[in-house]
């Protein structure tokens, strides 16, 4: 079993900010899996989150594989509280525990997938890792920086990040924008059907 969870905020005030980026592409994850009528998730108020359970069949037919998407509703800064809840019910191993995050550090339209490392300062993921008590889970990062640099960002003062990415996407970002959950969702259907290496090769930026 394999816990995909989406970060970002609960709630239609943070509908397609840049945060969110983890909602929009599990969500579109599940949209390529079903047909749109199909698509739904369940209100788990003893996980606090948004899940949808689905199996994932490879399509050699070798492999079945149980899937938990997740949208926790905890808000960023306590995403670990959710994720905390589900592995312990469920008893994943971090290992199996797949996380999809907006990266500032990274730039816009760009991927990035790999296995541990450092939270570099986002908040979702500090939250995941310290209920884990470790930072060897996958990550889907995907890039939402500008022209600015994260070192240029940094200095400014943090309510400026805050609003930066709590902020929604441009009209002229919103094609990138739409690629990149595309891209995303179907990044986490290859690492399903033939392996991380292969994802990553394919969907690692250069």
């Amino acid at each position: 079993m394999k816990l995909i969870v989406g970060l970002g905020n609960p709630g239609d005030k943070y509908v397609d900010t840049r945060h969110n980026l983890g909602f929009m592409v599990v969500e579109q994850f599940l949209k390529d899996f079903h047909s749109v009528k199909q698509t739904s998730w369940s209100d788990e108020k003893k996980f606090k989150a948004d899940i949808s359970q689905i199996t994932w069949v490879r399509k050699d037919g070798a492999q079945q594989t149980p899937l938990i998407l997740a949208k926790p509703k905890t808000f960023m800064n306590n995403s670990g509280m959710a994720v905390s809840l589900m592995t312990s019910f469920y008893k994943i191993a971090p290992e199996d525990v797949w996380i999809v995050n907006d990266e500032l550090d990274l730039p816009f339209g760009s991927m990035k997938i790999r296995y541990g490392g450092a939270a570099a300062g986002h908040r979702g993921v500090e939250s995941v890792m310290e209920v884990l008590g470790t930072d060897k889970f996958w990550r889907f990062r995907l890039g939402i920086g500008q022209s600015r640099n994260h070192e240029e960002i940094a200095k400014q003062k943090i309510h400026d990040v805050d609003q930066f990415v709590l902020g929604k996407f441009t009209h002229g970002e919103m094609g990138k924008a739409r690629e990149l959950i595309k891209h995303g969702a179907k990044s986490i259907a290859m690492a399903l059907e033939s392996g991380m290496e292969a994802a990553m090769n394919r969907f690692n930026s250069k």
